[in-house]
Formats: C-alpha cells, structure tokens, sequence
C-alpha cells in the first residue's frame, strides 16, 4: 500500500515507479532482521552508481538539521564535494559494523579500489523501542548482504531493512521513498527521495495539510505507555539522488530543502531527532579521489544553472513528503522489545480525515 493508492492529495508527477530508483543506475538493497521477541532491525544499501561503476564519484552534498545522529564520511565529503561506493543506513548502535560492511564488500569486488583508503557513508537512525539495539545482531555480512541484494525497479517500503524497527509520530513507519520528474528544455531529468522515518510527535502529525494528530491519538503506546518515548524523538535520514547535472553546491542546496518536505508532514524538528540529509547527482562522472598517477588532466562539470534550479527544490520537497507518508501506510503495527508494540497508522481514519476534514 502508498499513499497514491489511498487517494491522497498528492502533487507533482512522479517517475514510472515513483521511488528513487527511477534516477537511472541508482539501486536498493535490504537484509531485514526480525528474529525472536527483540530482534527488530537491518540494513538498507542505496548504490548512487551500478556495480561496475559504483567506486565513481557523483557530486554531492549534505545538509544536518539536526545533529543529534550520525552520518559518517561527510567530512570528506564536505571537503571534496562528492561521494562514491554505497551508501548504509542502519540503527545507530550498528554504524561500525556496517561501516566494516562496506569496506568488506569493496575489498571483494574491487580490490584495486579498497587498495588505497575506503571513507564509507553510513547513516542510522534509533530502534531501541522495538529493537534490542545493544545486541551485537547486526554483522557486517548482514551490510554486505545488503549491498549484494541491491537492484533497481520497485522499492519495498515500511518495515524494511534499516527501517525495520522505526516509527514516525508514533506510529510504525521505516523506509519510504518516492519521486518527480523535472521538465527541463527539451530534456527532462528525475528527483528521487529515500527516508527512513524515525521521527515526529503524534499531535503534529499532518497529511496533505490536514491536522490529522490530534484525530488519531487514541492508539499511542510510544508516547503515552509505561516506556515513555520523548515526543518527537528518534530521528530522519534521507538521500536525494538526481541525474540532472549538478555542482556539489546545488547538491547541498538541494538538502536544505528536505526538512521544508519533512515539515508539510508536521514535524517542527525535536532536539532528539537526528535530522540528517545527504543528496547525490549522477549527471557527472567525476575523477576518483585517489593517488595522482599518469598526466594530470581536467575535470568538466556541466551543470544546471542556479537560476534554474527551483523546479528541482520544488521536487525535492514533494517527493519527500510523499516518502514519509509512504513509509507510514505501508508499515503494519509491530511488537518487539518487552512486548513493546508500535501501531501502524489506522489508514481508513487517515483517509477519512483527509478527505473529509470538516465531517
């Protein structure tokens, strides 16, 4: 289930799948963990480049709203402009061992690569309500498992991979994405999000500008039960990926427009919510950060003009709205750690609140 399948008033024209994976090459891949009464968590791996190509540069940048998290690489990445090999998101207590994942994966696939030094981006997000997130239970096979099982096409969305033990306004949500088609010339060029939703107070809980909180607060063991979750707590990483041909500095611009797609769901950002955003283009291919061998050359970057570039903040702020949604309808309720149970969001109330806000 998504939120376009409900009904839901939503804007802007999407990609053929409506998920990150329709920016050419970009691909997606899971190991989800549901073991036992407390095991509730995983990996996600998002490739920027196909396999054979996945040790080449895009240009890229970052945005923190929050810094209550963790996403690693990105002072390298803030240096140089650029990001390469997949991208992880994982629970925050697993960041090392998906870190290790990586350079596990790169050293059997391209050693020549992993020959020199290896700054991987891994990003997390809180599981500790559901999931026994102290629990060595996330390996670097499970990372490497992840990056072997990525792949374009349709994405799976809500409880999955590193969403699997998330919630969003206390609800059940995890990994959503969703995506829009730029018009450009006679060209045209695709914005893909990808969230994994971990954040958000009940009461401020808002669908396609409707407030819809307040309506749905009758089931909200997370904020209300014996264990009492900070309201808004947890916190949001998501990646944009574009192939429109872009500087690193309108890839961070491009960031900064995620929270104003995170706020027209409700969320006025909590100090215990790690906000955190990274956004990719793959319409260059840049020269490797590597030891200089051979002559030395040039690096062309064509680029969007910056007085073009609103059409692609307006996407950026559609596609992630309807990723946090999508993550919330496609989740169902899960119980975990000491019997700890995250509801999915009742969808006939949210779509009778939307639709007909005034009855």
């Amino acid at each position: 289930m998504r939120a376009r399948d409900l009904g839901l008033p939503l804007t802007g024209d999407t990609g053929p799948l409506n998920a990150i994976t329709d920016v050419p090459g970009v691909e997606i891949g899971y190991t989800t963990l549901i073991e036992g009464d407390a095991v509730r968590t995983g990996v996600t791996a998002i490739l920027p480049r196909p396999r054979p190509d996945v040790h080449l540069p895009c240009a890229a940048g970052r945005y923190s709203l929050n810094g209550n998290g963790e996403m690693t690489g990105t002072a390298l990445l803030d240096e140089i402009g650029s990001v390469r090999l997949p991208v992880l998101i994982t629970n925050t207590h697993a960041v090392g061992p998906c870190h290790r994942g990586v350079i596990d994966w790169v050293a059997r696939e391209k050693p020549q690569v992993a020959e020199q030094w290896l700054l991987p981006v891994v990003a997390e997000t809180w599981d500790g309500y559901l999931n026994d997130i102290n629990g060595p239970h996330v390996r670097p096979e499970h990372a490497v498992a992840a990056i072997d099982a990525a792949a374009g096409g349709p994405v799976a969305e809500g409880s999955v991979g590193g969403g699997t033990g998330m919630s969003c306004y206390a609800f059940k949500a995890g990994s959503g994405t969703s995506s829009r088609v730029v018009p450009y010339g006679r060209d045209s060029y695709t914005v893909g999000a990808f969230v994994q939703a971990n954040f958000g107070s009940r009461k401020e809980l808002t669908v396609c500008g409707v407030p819809v909180g307040a309506l749905l607060a009758d089931d909200n063991p997370i904020e209300k039960g014996e264990w009492r979750h900070p309201p808004g707590a947890g916190s949001v990483i998501a990646v944009i990926a574009t192939d429109a041909p872009l500087l690193p500095g309108q890839c961070s611009a491009l960031a900064r427009r995620v929270p104003l797609g995170l706020a027209r769901t409700g969320t006025t950002g909590s100090h215990f919510s790690g906000d955190i955003f990274l956004a990719f283009s793959t319409g260059n291919v840049l020269t490797p950060s590597e030891f200089p061998h051979g002559e030395p050359g040039y690096d062309t970057l064509r680029h969007i003009p910056w007085n073009r570039m609103d059409d692609f903040f307006t996407a950026v702020v559609l596609a992630v709205e309807e990723a946090v949604l999508n993550a919330l309808v496609a989740a169902t309720t899960m119980t975990g750690r000491q019997g700890h149970r995250a509801p999915g969001i009742p969808v006939d109330r949210l779509v009778e609140a939307v639709l007909n806000p005034h009855r």
